[in-house]
């Protein structure tokens, strides 16, 4: 069994572009299960419903939920309780490794924590995991940590400084929505065809939030 832990910004970047259907077409296609953590749900379903202008999207991702495209991490006996302690341990972590005039800098989500909590977990019982994860922040924690003082600064308009030992984020795995809908596109799941299509799913995908460069863009349609 493998897995595909989903954050709420790839979740909502699919949507936004009219692509939430590739999970279902890359679901029927592997053995991979695709997951979201409670607050992930929030974050895309119970949140977003009650606001007029987000509430398709927020529909959209609860029929998945509902059919069992998406699921919880229940459905592979992850006990809730081991999962929220992971989850407030990471974020405590990741919250103390950037500070400014002597103060820490919240820098990632409980969704997102919990997403590494629950790769973390699954990882344990011997489920190999991916991580979907469009934002940079969280990605950078694990990938390169020394460039994250250049980058919150920049973001935040301000001269940070970090600090600690990053070897608790140094396990994890992950890929954007970009790279799903390149999986897509090379299964023949994408709806649009041509010889244009990979290259607007792949922009559109960049355009609604997925921290991809335009090199690498053009090195995913040379491949």
């Amino acid at each position: 069994m493998k897995a595909v832990i989903l954050d709420s910004g790839t979740l909502i970047n699919l949507s936004m572009n009219g692509l939430l259907y590739i999970i279902e077409g890359l679901k029927k296609n592997s053995e991979v299960r695709f997951l979201m953590t409670k607050e992930v749900k929030y974050e895309t379903i119970d949140r977003p419903v009650g606001v007029p202008r987000f509430e398709l999207e927020a529909l959209r991702v609860e029929k998945m939920l509902q059919e069992k495209t998406l699921e919880l991490p229940s459905a592979l006996g992850v006990s809730e309780q081991e999962l929220n302690s992971l989850t407030k341990q990471l974020m405590e972590t990741a919250n103390h490794f950037v500070h400014s005039n002597g103060k820490w800098i919240k820098i990632v989500s409980d969704a997102e924590m919990s997403c590494l909590a629950l790769s973390k977990i699954l990882a344990q019982k011997g489920i190999q995991n991916i991580i979907a994860i469009d934002e940079r922040t969280t990605r950078m924690l694990s990938e390169k940590p020394e460039n994250l003082e250049k980058i919150m600064s920049k973001k935040l308009h301000q001269n940070v400084k970090i600090e600690g030992n990053f070897s608790e984020f140094k396990q994890f795995k992950f890929i954007r929505s970009t790279e799903l809908v390149y999986v897509a596109y090379k299964k023949n799941l994408l709806l649009i065809k041509g010889p244009k299509a990979l290259e607007a799913v792949l922009f559109a995908t960049k355009y609604k939030g997925s921290s991809v460069s335009f090199e690498e863009i053009d090195e995913l349609k040379k491949l």
